[in-house]
């Protein structure tokens, strides 16, 4: 592969240089002017709350608040254990009768 091409691909892997050296030695700090600006216009304090929480906060807290999932859950469980028995029954008569 030619070199421009991987530089291409990596390109968006690799962040561009915010601080260079060059702008770093200059000593009044006037370079880094665009990293501070940057910086400056972040949010400050903690970060706000989510409305939800993960499962716990989408389905049991809340206006939401249901015990459908662990339901559904059960339900599931049920089924497959119920499907895999089934079918080694199955097995079991294929060749034997009770």
């Amino acid at each position: 592969m030619h070199a421009s091409l991987i530089r291409r691909q990596l390109g968006t892997l690799i962040p561009p240089k915010v601080a260079t050296p060059k702008s770093l030695s200059g000593g009044s700090g006037a370079g880094l002017s665009p990293l501070v600006e940057f910086y400056s216009k972040l949010p400050k304090g903690p970060a706000a709350k989510s409305a939800f929480g993960g499962i716990k906060g989408r389905y049991f807290n809340g206006a939401n608040a249901s015990g459908g999932p662990i339901i559904f859950t059960i339900l599931a469980v049920f089924g497959l254990g119920y499907t895999i028995d089934y079918n080694m029954h199955l097995k079991h008569h294929k060749n034997h009768a009770h």
